[in-house]
């Protein structure tokens, strides 16, 4: 396995109180947070990103990774879908998101053909599997980001 490869899992945008208003104050401060922390990592030998697609935190993330690929060159975004249609139902701004990143990633997985009850499990596992660090944006640790922390920690990837 490469050395320096980050994922990112978070929330989606409903589950915070700014929802899905992405010029809210408090959505850009994320925003700027979880850009600020990718960017150390880079300073700290980080050349890969890995993102979930979903909306929200997965999104916001590889956008910023992407605004770094000008700056950083060598710097990689692999995106890893739950299914092959994810993302099919997006609309607006996330959906310009969503496709901007797909086409502009180095690599694209997806760890399952359709739907089912642990699709996103699967994909989060192995997003996990093929990282040493995680950065979470988590206040709900009963959601799947709590339980991908719980299965990186047991994976002993730095958080």
């Amino acid at each position: 396995m490469e050395q320096g490869i980050c994922a990112f899992t978070g929330h989606r945008p409903g589950h915070f109180a700014f929802g899905y208003e992405q010029g809210h104050p408090d959505c850009v401060r994320l925003k700027h947070a979880i850009g600020q922390a990718g960017s150390i990592l880079i300073q700290q030998g980080v050349t890969t990103f890995i993102s979930g697609m979903a909306q929200g935190v997965d999104l916001w993330a590889a956008g910023y990774v992407l605004e770094l690929k000008r700056d950083f060159s060598g710097l990689q975004l692999i995106c890893v879908k739950p299914t092959e249609n994810h993302g099919k139902n997006f609309r607006g701004e996330d959906r310009y998101l969503f496709d901007s990143v797909l086409a502009r990633a180095d690599e694209m997985y997806c760890t399952g053909s359709h739907y089912t009850r642990r699709c996103y499990q699967i994909r989060n596992r192995y997003m996990v599997d093929h990282a040493q660090r995680l950065i979470a944006v988590v206040d709900d640790y009963n959601s799947g980001t709590g339980q991908t922390i719980g299965y990186a920690r047991k994976c002993g990837l730095e958080l």
